[in-house]
């Protein structure tokens, strides 16, 4: 399986990482089968993090006896160097294992540094020296912010959305990470699944110096996957062409479903809600129109107006008129 340097860090990461976040959403015995397999399959670098709730523990069922043979990274959203160490201890101990090979900042509104009054990067520096974690990233999900951690010399892995989907700034980005030697691992290499063919994602990723990590649930995404061992896609005229479609009918505001809007006072999954007209014109429609779905979309009418998911989203979307103009759309198909 192809292999990608992340920059300073020297680790050489499989094309194919495995993002562990969708694992959460199965059972212990059916996650660690897909881990497995994973591995068996080639695949030598598992990102997850703490927020993932049972994510770490089950990578540390599946792959303890073979993490040596693997890289793995974590993240943290402490805010204090107390719950950071707490947060790194939880994780050690679920990923049955010493030290983690990257471990990184979980989308923080600013960039930790030396002397900013938060003792975050100091903390991080002392587990490093201690050798419980061997490389320090950064994720998120706002490009100034993404940037600054980049130029400021601090950080060796960045982790932040790119796809086809993305514009010529996170293009730049991704240049002054390869400028600066800082390794880009890329999430939302799917766009959080609004891209339905992964093997246009994979030729239009392998341009670039990233390390994709898709977001693996079921056997049969990880197959897909797997497959690009033998069958390696690259960008003919056709995918070509796919990729100028998708980027004229996904072209302006549209919600990526990272979720750091939540949690919502008035109960709307926004993330779903948020991206309805999209998911209902590029997935088949019966599952977006059960009862519980209906009931999930009313639940817009009884948005509160207070901002929160508005203030709260990295890519500045006005989500309430975005739920607004969804809900308004998705009872035309009830008619």
């Amino acid at each position: 399986m192809k292999k990608i340097r992340l920059g300073k860090t020297d680790l050489y990461v499989t094309k194919n990482g495995f993002g562990a976040l969708p694992v959460q959403r199965v059972g212990m015995e059916e996650a660690c089968k897909i881990l497995k397999k994973a591995y068996d399959g080639g695949i030598n670098y598992f990102d997850t993090a703490r927020f993932y709730t049972d994510s770490e523990e089950k990578i540390g069922v599946a792959l303890s006896d073979v993490r040596e043979n693997i890289i793995i990274s974590s993240k943290t959203m402490a805010k204090t160097p107390e719950d950071f160490r707490k947060d790194l201890q939880t994780s050690l101990s679920l990923l049955k294992t010493d030290y983690i090979d990257i471990y990184q900042f979980h989308n923080p509104s600013f960039c930790p540094k030396p002397e900013d009054g938060s003792g975050l990067y100091e903390e991080m520096l002392k587990a490093k020296e201690e050798g419980k974690i061997r490389h320090i990233g950064f994720t998120n999900h706002r490009l100034t912010v993404a940037e600054e951690a980049v130029r400021s010399g601090l950080y060796e892995t960045l982790q932040f959305p790119f796809s086809y989907l993305a514009s010529e700034k996170e293009e730049a980005l991704v240049r002054l990470c390869e400028e600066y030697d800082v390794g880009f691992i890329c999430m939302k290499a799917l766009a959080g699944g609004l891209i339905t063919r992964s093997d246009v994602a994979y030729a239009f990723l392998d341009q670039y110096p990233v390390a994709p990590i898709w977001g693996i649930q079921k056997e049969s995404e990880l197959d897909e996957f797997l497959s690009y061992n033998d069958n390696e896609p690259t960008l003919t005229k056709e995918r070509l062409d796919y990729i100028e479609k998708e980027r004229k009918e996904l072209a302006g505001e549209f919600c990526r479903g990272c979720g750091y809007c939540l949690p919502c006072p008035a109960g709307i999954e926004i993330f779903t809600c948020a991206r309805m007209s999209l998911l209902l014109r590029r997935s088949p429609t019966e599952g977006h129109l059960t009862e519980k779905s209906q009931a999930m979309m009313k639940k817009i009418e009884n948005c509160i107006e207070c901002g929160q998911c508005k203030s709260k989203c990295p890519y500045g979307l006005d989500t309430p008129t975005l739920l607004k103009k969804n809900y308004e759309d998705y009872k035309t198909f009830l008619k």
